[in-house]
Formats: structure tokens, C-alpha cells, sequence
């Protein structure tokens, strides 16, 4: 009887939960800066004006009802097949954006549909995946499904200036491969701009580049927009085998998990930065690579001063976003080849290829000053807040001066960050030269 107690009791809260959530007062957007707030609702607005405004500008066809119950069946059975593989992958994704194909289904309804048609497909496809997949507030999940909507506007007016004798729908040759083409681009461009824009917006401090996501997500949904013009051409031509397309997608989803998880292995997932495994198995490729070139090596330590007073004043969910902001200032001060890496707690390791003393030191010097002049703007229990002084201890060494194998040059690196901390903290120490001919040499 208990266990039955309990799960009528976990029901009940899975109940309530839901329920409260759809109440619009309760919605953490309205907590967030007014320009956030103002976004949202413009996008939200814009796109309830176009499905308003194109619904009565292309008839509907019974052929147009039947290709939408394809389409949709497809989403769904999509969705559901792939449910348990696309909760892995979530999971897998956390600190780093997450994208996946369902895409497809929705610009394959752009490419044949009426506007109406389309926009119901949309609200359909993003219902189901809210309850079966991604359990994210509702006016996220509302704008997720505006930013597609826009999307679709979009490319309906590329084909409707490319083709418009053949609209909905697109022709064949050479001119209908422009007319995707073109589409497929205004498609990914307007749903990537909005998207992008709200990240930036909700997130001043962010990178711009964490913020675009990486390139292999990019090439995952371009991906999906191929895809969706296979199904739209099936639909033209041989509908029975969009079954074919659906299957071919559900194996295409195995590849993604691999990748994810590879991709987890090596990643921090509080900050996105390189974990610590990982950050040493790079440290060894390249300090190999110093030895056989007989180029330098740098190794940079960083330990955030007085942080454990962030998670005391605000709460570890605050530290948690310092963290993040210090993650993406990081990567903004260094170059492509360099790799920040995260040791745990408020520690960061920093590779430096080919860069000798001076230059290592000088980087140290740099990322401090960053730190510095860092400002985050933080969401706690009693508001937001903007946290201006945070600073760091730093200590710097390279290759061969510092030491000639990993375990010495960490040492040395993490030798001098203490001795910058216990001489006053926010400041930068090198570690001195141990190579034979140095007076600090053993």
C-alpha cells in the first residue's frame, strides 16, 4: 500500500506541477530584464500576427489535409521512437547547446503547406515534444515554436518570390533546387537570429561564441533541413516511402547519442570548458609535441580569491553563474589553439602552445585583469544582483624553464599561484627558471 501511496502521491505533484506552470503569473520570465521580457512578447506577437495575416492568403485543399496527417504522423512517431535516446542526449548536453532533427518535419510543412497548415504543424510538433520530451517552461516553449513559426514566414516568402506560380509546393529543376535552397537558408537564418538574440540578451556577460553554439550542432540542422526537403519531395512524388525517410531518421539518431557522449567525456558540464582527464590528455599530446619541435610551453593557473563568499552570500546557484561568466571571459582572452580547462571548484588550467616565458606571463596578466573587470549580473532568491569584485590568483610556467615533464610543470604552475595568494592575492606569479644554467636551479 505505501508504494502505491506514493506513487498516487508523485502523480498528484507531476499533476500539479504542470498545472501551476501554465499559470502565466507564476513564469520566471517575468523576473527577467525588461528588454528580455520585451523581446519575448514582440516575437510571440509577431508570430500570431503572421499565422493571422497569411491565413486567408492561400486556399486549402483536401490534398494539403491529407499531407499534414503524414507529416504529423511522422513527427510524432519521430518523436516517441526516438524519446528515450533524445533524454540521453539531453542529459549528455548540459553546460552546451543542445539541438536535435525534428526540424525536419516542420520545413517539409513550409516547402507543401498553406500557411495555416504549416503553423498547425508547428504547434502540433512543439505540444508533443513538450510533453514527451524537454519538460521547459511554457513561454519557452512558446517562443521555441514562435522562432519557427517567423522561420517558416520567412521561407514561405523566398518561394513565393522565387516560384509563386507553384505555391505552395516549389517546382522541379533547377530552379526549384534554388528556390529550397534559398529557403532552407531564411529558414535557419530568421530561427537562428532570434534565438541567438534572446541568449544574448538573457545573458550580457555571455560569450558571443558559446552563445552561436558550435559548428557541429550547425551542421546538425542542416541536417534536418535536408531532410525536410526529402520528405516535401516524397510528399510530391511518392508519399508511402516518407516511412522509409522515418526509419533512415531513427538510426541517424544512434550517431548523435555517440557524439554527445563524446563530447560529455571531455567537457565540464558546469562550465562547458575542458574537465580535467581531458585538459591532461591534451597537456601530454602537447608537451610531446614540445619536445619534438623544441618550441615552448605554457601552463597557466588560475584560482578564483574568496569565492566560497559568493556561495555563502548568494547560494551555490549564484556561484554556479560566476563560474559560467568566468568561463566565457576565459575564452574570449585566448587563442583557437589554446585550451581552458576546469580543475574543480574555482580552479583553472590554462595550455598555452608554443609560448615561452614572457608571453605565458603576460597571458597570467591578462586573464587577471579580465577577472577584474568582470562584472555578472547574478538571479538569486532575493533578486538580481551585479557582482563587480571578484579577482584571482594566478601562477605561470612553461616548458623547459619550469620543468621538462606534465606532473613538474603543474607543480610549478601550481606552486606559484599559492605563493600569489599568500602574498596578498589578484596578482600574477611566474615559476622560477629550473633549467641548468638558471641561479634558481637546484
Amino acid at each position: 500500500m505505501s508504494s502505491i501511496r506514493h506513487w498516487r502521491l508523485w502523480r498528484h505533484r507531476r499533476r500539479t506541477d504542470r498545472q501551476l506552470a501554465w499559470r502565466p503569473a507564476r513564469w520566471s520570465l517575468w523576473s527577467a530584464p525588461r528588454v528580455v521580457v520585451g523581446y519575448v512578447l514582440v516575437v510571440d506577437l509577431a508570430a500570431v500576427a503572421v499565422l493571422i495575416s497569411t491565413s486567408r492568403l492561400v486556399g486549402v485543399h483536401p490534398r494539403d489535409w491529407a499531407w499534414l496527417a503524414v507529416l504529423a504522423a511522422g513527427s510524432a512517431l519521430h518523436i516517441e521512437g526516438a524519446r528515450g535516446i533524445e533524454r540521453l542526449r539531453e542529459i549528455a548536453a548540459e553546460g552546451v547547446p543542445y539541438v536535435n532533427l525534428k526540424g525536419m518535419w516542420t520545413f517539409a510543412g513550409v516547402l507543401v503547406l498553406p500557411p495555416t497548415l504549416a503553423g498547425l504543424l508547428i504547434a502540433l510538433t512543439y505540444t508533443h515534444s513538450w510533453f514527451r520530451l524537454r519538460r521547459v517552461t511554457p513561454h519557452r516553449w512558446i517562443f521555441s515554436a514562435a522562432t519557427i513559426v517567423l522561420a517558416g514566414a520567412a521561407a514561405g516568402v523566398c518561394l513565393v518570390a522565387i516560384a509563386p506560380a507553384n505555391y505552395p509546393g516549389y517546382p522541379g529543376g533547377y530552379l526549384g533546387l534554388v528556390a529550397v535552397t534559398v529557403a532552407g537558408l531564411a529558414y535557419w537564418f530568421a530561427n537562428y537570429a532570434l534565438v541567438v538574440g534572446a541568449v544574448l540578451l538573457s545573458n550580457p556577460e555571455a560569450n558571443a561564441r558559446a552563445a552561436l553554439g558550435r559548428l557541429s550542432d550547425q551542421t546538425i540542422v542542416a541536417g534536418s533541413l535536408g531532410l525536410g526537403v526529402a520528405a516535401a519531395s516524397l510528399l510530391l512524388h511518392d508519399p508511402w516511402f516518407v516511412v522509409v525517410l522515418l526509419l533512415t531518421i531513427l538510426g541517424l539518431h544512434r550517431a548523435l547519442l555517440v557524439g554527445q557522449f563524446q563530447t560529455a567525456a571531455r567537457t565540464d558540464p558546469q562550465t562547458g570548458l575542458a574537465n580535467s582527464v581531458f585538459w591532461h590528455e591534451m597537456a601530454r599530446k602537447e608537451l610531446a609535441r614540445a619536445e619534438r619541435t623544441k618550441a615552448p610551453l605554457g601552463i597557466v593557473f588560475l584560482d578564483l580569491d574568496h569565492f566560497k563568499s559568493v556561495n555563502d552570500t548568494y547560494g551555490h546557484p549564484a556561484g554556479d553563474q560566476v563560474l559560467k561568466a568566468i568561463a566565457n571571459a576565459l575564452r574570449r582572452e585566448l587563442r583557437t589553439d589554446d585550451l581552458v580547462g576546469r580543475f574543480g571548484g574555482e580552479e583553472f588550467a590554462v595550455l598555452l602552445p608554443g609560448t615561452g616565458p614572457a608571453d605565458t606571463t603576460a597571458t597570467g596578466e591578462r586573464l587577471r585583469q579580465r577577472i577584474e573587470t568582470l562584472r555578472v549580473q547574478l538571479s538569486t532568491s532575493t533578486g538580481e544582483v551585479r557582482l563587480s569584485d571578484l579577482t584571482c590568483s594566478v601562477g605561470a610556467a612553461t616548458y623547459p624553464a619550469s620543468g621538462t615533464t606534465l606532473e613538474q610543470l603543474i607543480l610549478a604552475a601550481d606552486t606559484a599561484t599559492y605563493t600569489a595568494k599568500n602574498a596578498g592575492r589578484n596578482r600574477v606569479v611566474t615559476a622560477p627558471d629550473q633549467s641548468p644554467d638558471s641561479p634558481h636551479a637546484a
